[in-house]
């Protein structure tokens, strides 16, 4: 989660969260005009970059104050043939006054929509959701949830005795509350349909929380595997940390909770190897008051053991060259993909930079649909189409094997 200020959020309008939890949902509808820039795949080269600083500046140009450009940047062959495709192209679908393209990006199969969370304003104006409708042409609107108080990340969540293996049960979403000054951090699922919220976890053994940031859950032992990073503290909506930086993993069955890794100056996304034997781990320590590109800006990489429930092996998948790594998601050939500060960067298993879908500007996170990938810049929306990558949870969410 990045630290940025928008004070045109909702056109202006100021409502207090109290003011809105009675009459959930409630829906904002923005009317928007939709920026076409189709892209073809622009090869990098690499020796020419090696030698040549401005290399990068003069292959691709943006407006960072009003983006409107998308290009996709092939670094290696594997990026062009194997991940895009001779068919990919992208476009610009919704360019806003306000950052409602923020985080998470999970998809409900039940209402055909992919959520997700804004960027912060202020306590009097919390984070929204966001909602793209896919059966309706991308359009969006926004609504806030019961229990949800400053919603960062998230994921699909099964409840204990689901059936992940087919979709047959439509699962609930989970999101990251970060909390606020009265409220504790912690994961709260969701029923879209209904607004039915319930508090899944908001303490660890009484202890509060940072801003617990992005989750996962293991779709074989259910387990739920989430961040903690102090960016409310940062944001000036929450008190000043009490517990480290750490990776935790949770059992809603039986309500043990235990930390699986530490060391991190601000843990952020975590994703799953489509094998599960990796878990990977951004580390966004170069964003906290401001930016200091000294400090973390890396993915690790953490073996998950035979016992699925601790790690080792901790070891540097990747370093980004532009902004920090954010939300990261894998694809079923075990790319490894993230929001950065131009865009999203993709990697190959080993950790070889594939290529870039290239915006100019930060992307905290991303979603995978069946064929293609939703890139979120916060006041912007962006789609690439005919991919051939299909992300790692494509089978399961969408029910498309």
């Amino acid at each position: 989660m990045e630290v940025y200020n928008d004070p045109n959020i909702h056109a202006g309008a100021h409502i207090s969260y109290n003011d809105i939890v009675p009459a959930l949902p409630v829906i904002w509808k923005f009317v928007t005009t939709t920026l076409v820039t189709m892209s073809s795949i622009i090869p990098v080269d690499l020796l020419s970059a090696a030698t040549n600083p401005s290399y990068f500046s003069n292959l691709v140009t943006t407006n960072a104050s009003n983006p409107t450009n998308i290009a996709l940047l092939s670094y290696n062959d594997t990026f062009r043939n194997n991940v895009l495709g001779s068919n990919a192209s992208a476009r610009q679908l919704q360019n806003l006054d306000w950052q409602a393209f923020h985080e998470m990006g999970t998809y409900n199969r039940k209402t055909n929509s992919v959520y997700v969370t804004s960027n912060y304003v202020s306590l009097d104006n919390p984070i929204n959701i966001t909602v793209i409708d896919l059966g309706n042409n991308y359009s969006i609107k926004s609504t806030r949830f019961k229990d949800v108080n400053e919603a960062n990340g998230g994921t699909n969540w099964y409840p204990p005795g689901s059936d992940q293996s087919n979709g047959t049960t439509p699962p609930r979403l989970l999101f990251c509350d970060e909390g606020d000054f009265d409220a504790y951090s912690g994961l709260v699922s969701v029923d879209p349909e209904t607004g039915d919220s319930e508090v899944v976890l908001n303490n660890f053994g009484g202890r509060n929380f940072s801003s617990v940031n992005d989750a996962r859950q293991h779709p074989v032992t259910g387990d739920l595997w989430f961040t903690d990073a102090d960016y409310g503290y940062f944001q000036n909506f929450r008190p000043a940390p009490t517990i480290p930086k750490q990776v935790y993993r949770f059992n809603p069955s039986t309500g043990e909770i235990a930390v699986v890794a530490d060391g991190f100056s601000q843990c952020n996304g975590l994703e799953f190897s489509p094998d599960l034997k990796t878990l990977y781990v951004t580390d966004t320590g170069a964003q906290e008051f401001g930016q200091n590109l000294t400090r973390p800006a890396t993915i690790y990489a953490f073996d998950i053991l035979p016992d699925a429930r601790t790690l080792g092996n901790r070891r540097t998948f990747a370093y980004v060259d532009n902004g920090f790594p954010d939300g990261i998601h894998a694809d079923t050939d075990g790319n490894v993909w993230a929001g950065c500060g131009d865009g999203l960067h993709v990697w190959s298993p080993d950790g070889t930079l594939l290529g870039k879908i290239w915006v100019g500007v930060a992307s905290n996170n991303f979603a995978f649909l069946p064929g293609k990938v939703l890139v979120f810049s916060n006041a912007q929306l962006w789609i690439v189409e005919g991919i051939k990558a299909v992300g790692r949870e494509i089978c399961r969410d969408f029910g498309v094997c």
